[in-house]
């Protein structure tokens, strides 16, 4: 008994002394961590962002799913589908795949779509100069008929071009729209002309079948020219040649800062530009500079994108592309976000000090497309309207669930406002908390007004072990069904 009262007391004390060693240690390593290691810790998140998202067992595919007919010949198609696509790049790229599922709705044949570069872009560059036309029309061989023009027809012993029905169709037509209306005078004049042809086929549509097309379209039979993904795929290989490298789509150029109405941080000469592009390109209206940043429709600037970067724990040895225009208000706003981050690229340049083939106009924006496309990691600062971006969340999620940071605009904004009036107390812990909250390319429910272009889940995926048998992935031969039936009715027209 006695024994056993001594050995209590000695135990209780061994134990007391172990847990002031761990607390101190605790404590010591906390304080390094908050002092000196901040970005220990965050190694290993950055080192995780470097690689693709948690796929959960989902894969890209856009193969259809349920019987599918082979296309009109010339005698079954109601007749030829012109559409003239207006924008830029990605808007066009967009209004293409609309062209070919609105096609295969009217069972009509598609006459090669036309691209509005002269009014975007200033140059002469048509579809033919920017993507791959025969394997264009080699992939969409089992969804419907491309041919490159309007043929010519005979009349009262004269032969001449058929003339295609003008039409403005409405924004976001319906599927009903142009199986009736558009079908009708597709059928009445033999062609139908649409333009302009942006945005003009709703976006959600319940046959889960034409979604996939629209993904077959987008991600399949949309190849860039040989030349183009050359230069793309040599400036890739160039900056991943001593590691990981990010691109950014910096969006703070004079088009979107006008139209945003944020110009409280300009000079009163660069804000007299501001405001006479946006009365000759955009509906007059009042804006007041703070609201519109705490709903975060103002841009980030570069320095913000720098300071979002090193919260997030990545270096100046960090290589990034540069994927805009001409930054407006110049090195005034670059020099900050230079001084974070100097290794910095864009399609001009490519660290070699020389001009490379391939980079001007559209085509320079199909490099800068492909080069975010190839990137490790992909941050678009200005999300919505912005067509290029939205288009590459879309496609790095199809490519292989890619990562991609999108920052929060609007959480964001009060902490950067918080900083510029030199309250830097906790600045870092806050965007991290708001950039750490997100999905970075994984799998994730499209919700209103997230974009089918930004995010195709699940109609263009299938699970390897589903869940639900709506989600199997399709046989694989599945190609080889296709050809059959292709093959088929080409024996069954012949034979007739």
């Amino acid at each position: 008994m006695l024994l056993r009262r001594h050995r209590g007391p000695a135990r209780l004390w061994v134990a007391v002394a172990v847990a002031a060693l761990v607390t101190g240690a605790i404590l010591l390593w906390s304080s390094c961590i908050g002092l000196l290691g901040t970005y220990r810790v965050q190694d290993s998140v950055v080192n995780e962002l470097w690689r693709t998202a948690d796929s959960d067992g989902w894969r890209a595919s856009s193969a259809p799913r349920t019987y599918w007919p082979p296309p009109p010949n010339e005698s079954e198609s109601n007749g030829y589908l012109c559409v003239r696509c207006n924008g830029g790049l990605t808007q066009q790229r967009s209004a293409i795949c609309n062209a070919v599922v609105v096609a295969r709705i009217m069972n009509a044949t598609l006459v090669l779509p036309e691209l509005d570069t002269n009014s975007f872009w200033d140059d002469e560059s048509g579809f033919v100069d920017i993507y791959d036309v025969s394997h264009f029309i080699k992939t969409l061989k089992y969804d419907i008929r491309i041919v490159m023009s309007i043929p010519n027809i005979a009349a009262q012993g004269k032969t001449k071009k058929l003339r295609a029905y003008k039409i403005d169709p409405p924004r976001d037509a319906p599927v009903t729209w142009y199986r009736t209306t558009a079908l009708e005078k597709i059928r009445k004049y033999g062609a139908i002309y649409l333009t302009p042809f942006s945005h003009r086929l709703a976006e959600e549509i319940d046959d889960p079948e034409l979604q996939r097309l629209r993904c077959r379209v987008n991600y399949h039979a949309l190849r860039f020219k040989a030349n183009i993904m050359k230069t793309s795929s040599d400036i890739a290989n160039k900056l991943r040649s001593e590691g990981h490298f990010m691109s950014i789509h910096l969006r703070f150029e004079l088009d979107m800062l006008a139209y945003a109405g944020c110009f409280d941080i300009f000079t009163p000469k660069e804000q007299e530009i501001l405001i006479k592009y946006r009365k000759e390109h955009f509906p007059e209206k009042t804006f007041v500079y703070r609201e519109r940043r705490l709903i975060g429709k103002c841009p980030l600037t570069p320095e913000e994108v720098g300071l979002i970067l090193r919260a997030m724990g990545f270096d100046n040895t960090t290589k990034i592309y540069l994927a805009s225009g001409k930054i407006f208000g110049g090195k005034r706003f670059m020099k900050p976000f230079k001084a974070m981050f100097p290794r910095l690229e864009n399609h001009s340049l490519v660290g070699t000090g020389k001009p490379e083939e391939n980079t001007r106009g559209l085509a320079g924006s199909a490099v800068d497309y492909m080069v975010c496309l190839l990137s490790d990691i992909f941050i678009p600062t200005y999300d919505g309207p912005s067509n290029f971006a939205n288009n590459l969340m879309g496609h790095r999620l199809y490519y292989g669930f890619q990562t991609t940071m999108t920052p929060n605009r609007k959480a964001l904004a009060p902490i950067f406002m918080d900083r510029e009036e030199g309250h830097v107390s906790g600045f870092e812990k806050k965007v991290r908390q708001v950039m750490f909250n997100t999905q970075f390319g994984a799998p994730h429910k499209r919700i209103h007004p997230e974009s089918f272009y930004t995010n195709s889940w699940p109609e263009c995926f299938c699970q390897t072990k589903a869940r639900n048998h709506a989600d199997d992935c399709p046989p694989d031969n599945v190609n080889d069904v296709l050809e059959s039936q292709f093959q088929n009715k080409k024996i069954y027209r012949s034979g007739s």
